[in-house]
């Protein structure tokens, strides 16, 4: 029997999800972010803007892209852009990870239980930027 934490959560129909992506990245787009994220929240995690797959089975085009390739660049409002290099992480460090942020939202282990593709943990990681990044 599945614990609590890996049961997965009862999802709206996928058309549903789509739609509800689709209108989030409408009003951060119309927003700047600015009311759908702050900065950091009151549990001290940030958020960046990536286009998640709804927990569809394969993976999101943000970390096909970034494992093509891993090196990005980190906009946040009223800051310069920041340079990084985002590998995904595997093995103790990814346990630690997943750990750290399913004790953020607890229904994360039962979303992933959804799909056999095993979701990534990527780390971002300053670089020195070497030359102009394109907006």
């Amino acid at each position: 029997m599945k614990s609590e934490e890996t049961t997965p959560p009862k999802m709206p129909p996928r058309w549903l999800v789509h739609g509800a992506w689709r209108v989030h990245r409408a009003l951060y787009k119309l927003s700047g972010g600015r009311f759908l994220w702050a900065t950091s929240n009151k549990r001290g995690w940030g958020a960046l803007r990536l286009a998640m797959n709804g927990w569809d089975e394969g993976h999101p085009a943000w970390w096909l892209n970034l494992r093509a390739q891993p090196d990005a660049v980190v906009r946040l409002t009223g800051q310069e852009p920041r340079p990084v290099h985002a590998p995904s992480v595997e093995g103790p460090q990814r346990d630690r990870l997943w750990r750290r942020w399913a004790a953020v939202e607890p229904k994360l282990d039962g979303y992933a239980s959804t799909r056999s593709t095993k979701t990534p943990v990527v780390v971002l990681e300053p670089r020195a930027q070497t030359e102009p990044e394109s907006a």
